[in-house]
């Protein structure tokens, strides 16, 4: 076979530390911006970006040879020193999310990255965070996030 076929689209999401509520209305669409420009110069494709002031969410299609911790941390390092233009304080929380996404299921994801603002009117970070994690089967002990 002459070339490599792939489908990879990782679903991430992580937050800000102590998830400070960063991104205000007036620059929570440059910063979905930037980041969806920081993926495209990392060769990626930002499907989706998306999120509101303390978290974000990223829909991504990626190269099989594009390691998911690797390709978190150049985003989380290039947006740090951007954002810290605006505050000067500002970091990412350390860990973050990444759940794998089927490709007929590209375009629920996308939809429920649009959606964030509306669906935190009704649901806070930690209870998403953990429905996703009981989503996925991943185990966590519960108490870390009190």
């Amino acid at each position: 076979m002459p070339s490599t076929f792939h489908s990879l689209h990782t679903h991430y999401i992580f937050s800000t530390k102590d998830r400070h509520p960063y991104f205000t209305e007036e620059i929570i669409s440059d910063v979905h911006a930037y980041l969806g420009g920081i993926i495209r110069h990392l060769d990626a494709k930002p499907i989706m970006v998306g999120g509101v002031a303390d978290h974000v969410h990223m829909l991504i299609g990626q190269k099989t040879t594009q390691c998911p911790a690797d390709l978190v941390r150049e985003i989380k390092k290039a947006s740090t020193n951007w954002l810290q233009e605006k505050h000067r304080n500002f970091a990412w929380h350390e860990g973050y999310g990444a759940f794998t996404v089927s490709p007929e299921r590209l375009s629920v994801i996308s939809k429920y990255i649009e959606n964030q603002p509306k669906h935190h009117e009704k649901k806070s970070f930690r209870d998403e965070w953990i429905e996703m994690l009981r989503y996925a089967n991943i185990e966590f002990d519960e108490s870390q996030f009190d």
